[in-house]
């Protein structure tokens, strides 16, 4: 009787994550595995399990030689002990033999994965020199959409609109530090971005869609609520539209879902990610809105790529 012995789990910790996969090579993974035959439509939807003080998010994924799980807790009375609100990590497996094979900050994976749907919607959809972004937000995510933008587009001039203006202050002085050109601004500086990134909790618009340029790309991905936007109804009417997936963004994406309900969107003009990636953008007369709420695939991609860059070096 012959055994096998297992490979030990790659344990691959958050600075791990930032260190070994670039924002560009993850952009580039997520475009690749979709002009690949990637379906988003088929992904498993997210898991919402309730627990007592709290709850799992599962987001699971299949594709090609990988399969896996991100499971994060959400953890609503966390901030007031001075603890994260959300933690977890991803699970991932090889698909042949369902073996684990790496477990990930999840986190981390986020904070990457996330900017770099964003950012490929952007190298998609913007204009080849488009250098003018601004962003709403001014916590991690912002920071990291930044430097996703940068990766696809020469920024010239990056704004950052926040709540508070010392956070803004701060995010700014990073980005400064970081070589970009970057100040704070309001949210009438929209009628002058090329680019405009929504990072936020917010629940309402914000700001006002009659000021967006007709060449401009909004992406909206603070939220994955259908009863929560970023956006108002004039951006909605104004734009084109595009989802990662048509079914999760009527169940999940609040931009797309009220924009439906106030008659500014119609859900068959809904253009996906993958359409996007395979065929390219058709010619629009007016702005480009890219509501993303995050989906498991994105996870696995990003992981996949990690635990490849790891195997190759």
């Amino acid at each position: 009787m012959s055994t096998s012995t297992l490979a030990p789990v790659a344990l691959i910790t958050s600075e791990q994550v930032h260190e070994g996969l670039s924002m560009a090579e993850a952009v580039l993974a997520l475009a690749t595995a979709l002009r690949a035959g990637l379906d988003p439509h088929a992904a498993p939807a997210r898991g919402n399990i309730p627990l007592n003080r709290g709850s799992f998010l599962l987001m699971p994924g299949e594709f090609g030689d990988y399969a896996g799980v991100k499971i994060l807790t959400v953890a609503p009375d966390n901030p007031a002990q001075n603890l994260p609100r959300i933690q977890g990590n991803y699970l991932l497996f090889d698909s042949h033999t369902l073996s684990p094979l790496a477990l990930i900050d999840g986190i981390a994976l986020t904070l990457l994965r996330t900017p770099a749907v964003s950012a490929l919607g952007v190298d998609l959809l913007a204009a080849a020199d488009a250098s003018t972004l601004l962003v709403f937000g001014t916590g991690p995510q912002a920071l990291f959409h930044v430097r996703a933008v940068a990766a696809v587009r020469p920024l010239t001039r990056v704004t950052i609109v926040g709540r508070s203006p010392e956070r803004a202050a701060e995010l700014v002085a990073t980005l400064q530090a970081e070589g970009f050109t970057a100040a704070a601004g309001s949210a009438v500086d929209v009628a002058d971005a090329q680019i405009v990134i929504c990072c936020t909790s917010a629940s309402e618009p914000l700001f006002d869609g009659a000021l967006v340029r007709d060449d401009a790309v909004v992406v909206a991905m603070g939220s994955h609520d259908p009863a929560a936007r970023e956006t108002d109804d004039v951006l909605a009417a104004r734009s084109r539209v595009y989802v990662e997936d048509v079914d999760t963004a009527l169940r999940e994406a609040g931009d797309v879902v009220i924009g439906i309900e106030h008659g500014g969107i119609d859900p068959l003009d809904l253009v996906t990610l993958s359409d996007l990636a395979r065929n390219g953008a058709a010619p629009r007369s007016g702005p480009a809105l890219f509501k993303s709420v995050g989906m498991g695939w994105q996870d696995l991609i990003i992981a996949s790529a990690l635990h490849a860059h790891r195997d190759n070096n």
